[in-house]
């Protein structure tokens, strides 16, 4: 299930409750959107929303030190809006997520994750961004790393059940197979552990959804770059269980959000609008 609850993201040991930050509401009357909403999920009033809160600018702890913050955090709190419902966020290790929606522990997950068809057999998926996986290395001396056959040779810090995760293992044993240096690949429980074996020169190379990586190059003042162009170009997803009835009413919710421009507020206040899209779908993996 690990490699299968992908996408982006990570999170702490212990999950914590908080409330989705502010940001602008879907204008206008939920009206026959919140009638779309299952009678076991209208009746308690709330959305629980799963996020590895250690993605930013997607999805982190604010400011207090409870909070989940971010994009994925406004985007959740916009479609509860526009269904009629709160939202209540909750911090959860990313390889958690989709076994939690399964077992019904939470109503959605959004946290990153890039639909994929593979995902899709245990959760369904409705896209809302694209994003890509990037590289990035220390300024000083890091390795120039452009592409995952660039990877031989080279410790690789990726975070647990990520598609990052994926990708570099599958590109290890085509290093081992073709004869050259090894991967060595380092798998840690979220993204903060992989910048920081990056920072302290444990790994030579850290992977993550390119606007993550670019976040945290930024953050970083110089100590961390980029590393050749984004790969992978996939949507990212809302992760719903199969059987819960809520996939139509969260596509319609995501359609009213950028319709009333919620959407690209958001994606705006975030600086994240490259990422945009216009035709959300369910189940549009590759």
């Amino acid at each position: 299930m690990a490699l299968l609850a992908a996408g982006c993201g990570a999170g702490t040991t212990a999950a914590t409750t908080a409330a989705a930050s502010p940001t602008p509401s879907a204008s206008g009357s939920p009206g026959s959107l919140a009638s779309q909403v299952p009678a076991a999920i209208r009746s308690k009033g709330t959305l629980t929303v799963a996020a590895d809160a250690t993605y930013a600018p997607n999805e982190f702890i604010g400011p207090n030190g409870t909070t989940v913050v971010g994009m994925d955090a406004d985007m959740a709190k916009a479609i509860g809006n526009a269904l009629g419902l709160k939202v209540t966020m909750v911090n959860a290790t990313f390889d958690t997520i989709i076994p939690g929606l399964v077992s019904g522990k939470y109503d959605l997950g959004m946290s990153s994750f890039t639909d994929t068809k593979a995902r899709e057999k245990i959760v369904n998926f409705v896209t809302y961004f694209v994003a890509g996986t990037s590289f990035y290395v220390k300024s000083a001396g890091g390795p120039p790393v452009k592409s995952l056959a660039d990877l031989c040779g080279h410790t690789v810090a990726v975070e647990k059940g990520t598609t990052q995760q994926a990708d570099a293992t599958a590109q290890a044993a085509k290093c081992r197979a073709s004869g050259k240096p090894p991967v060595t690949l380092q798998v840690y429980n979220d993204q903060n552990a992989v910048n920081l074996a990056l920072s302290s020169g444990r790994a030579q190379v850290a992977m993550a959804d390119s606007p993550v990586a670019e976040y945290q190059v930024r953050l970083s003042h110089g100590t961390f770059k980029l590393s050749g162009a984004p790969y992978g170009t996939a949507p990212y997803g809302i992760a719903i269980p199969k059987d819960s009835g809520m996939t139509q009413p969260v596509l319609a919710a995501v359609k009213k959000i950028m319709a009333d421009g919620t959407y690209m507020k958001i994606l705006n206040k975030w600086g994240l609008q490259s990422g945009a899209i216009s035709n959300p779908a369910i189940n549009a993996g590759h």
